[in-house]
């Protein structure tokens, strides 16, 4: 029945459906677009440097003859993906150790919290940006990890807030009677309890992950080549090449601010529709 109330909450919401079609859309450009290119990712046509955009390059040319059309739908895939795994690792750790904080309390609540405090205040884009130099040459998914080591810190206070309230409810403690074990009753009491937060959690972190890779890449320390990114993009063609050639620079640009406002949109109302507080 909560979960019928929730939908048509979700439904009820404009931004919800235009941000989620928005989304759609973009991943149907960024996965199947290429699918329908005449150009690779890889070609290079060497009788077309930085052409504007026309018929036989739809977005125009790069510097190097690749196809605008073609790099950025790649670069995009790469955004999305390091987003979506950003959001689940960072939501994930901070519903673990909210949860085990709240509900264990003692010297485990004091440790958990201590070591998130103590990410709080460390400069994550100077030490992100010290480390990836180090890791060059290696996977990329190194870069996600040390993204969502700095994202779920204060998630992870709120969960563990919520996490002491819970822990006292009844259908709680009739587990523990029960002898069932801590570990099932966080899974499977506790962290469900939790989902509307972590469902808004993960979704504005999504935004805040492709925002955070866009501006590492944009200083070289992000995703790396010959790989790219929206965020290597953008870095590529700013300063005079946004004015000379503006595709190289417009077309990345606009995709990713699309992305981001898509995925807020999604966020809002979602913590809207999930929120019994903001409903008379």
């Amino acid at each position: 029945m909560r979960s019928k109330v929730v939908l048509r909450r979700v439904i009820a919401k404009p931004q919800v459906i235009f941000g989620l079609a928005g989304v759609i859309l973009l991943l149907v450009l960024a996965y199947l677009g290429p699918l329908v290119s005449p150009y690779g990712f890889e070609d290079k046509d060497f009788t077309a440097f930085r052409t504007p955009p026309g018929a036989d390059h739809w977005w125009g040319t790069t510097q190097i003859g690749q196809d605008v059309f073609a790099v950025t739908l790649r670069a995009m895939q790469k955004s999305i993906l390091i987003g979506f795994l950003v959001a689940l690792i960072s939501t994930g750790v901070a519903a673990v150790v909210g949860a085990f904080a709240g509900y264990f309390g003692g010297w485990l609540d004091k440790a958990l919290m201590w070591g998130a405090d103590l990410l709080l205040v460390l400069p994550s884009f100077l030490i992100i940006a010290v480390l990836s130099p180090r890791l060059k040459g290696a996977t990329w998914l190194w870069f996600v990890v040390l993204l969502a080591a700095f994202s779920w810190m204060i998630t992870s206070r709120v969960v563990r807030s919520m996490t002491l309230s819970l822990r006292e409810r009844e259908y709680v403690l009739a587990a523990r009677y029960m002898g069932i074990s801590d570990w099932k009753i966080i899974f499977r009491h506790i962290v469900p309890n939790l989902s509307s937060l972590l469902i808004i959690d993960a979704t504005m972190n999504v935004s805040g992950a492709i925002i955070g890779e866009t501006a590492l890449s944009y200083f070289g320390f992000g995703v790396q080549p010959p790989d790219v990114s929206l965020g290597t993009l953008i870095s590529a063609a700013g300063g005079s090449e946004a004015i000379s050639y503006p595709w190289l620079f417009l077309f990345p640009a606009g995709l990713l601010i699309l992305l981001v406002l898509c995925i807020n949109l999604i966020g809002d109302g979602l913590r809207d529709a999930l929120d019994p507080g903001s409903h008379s």
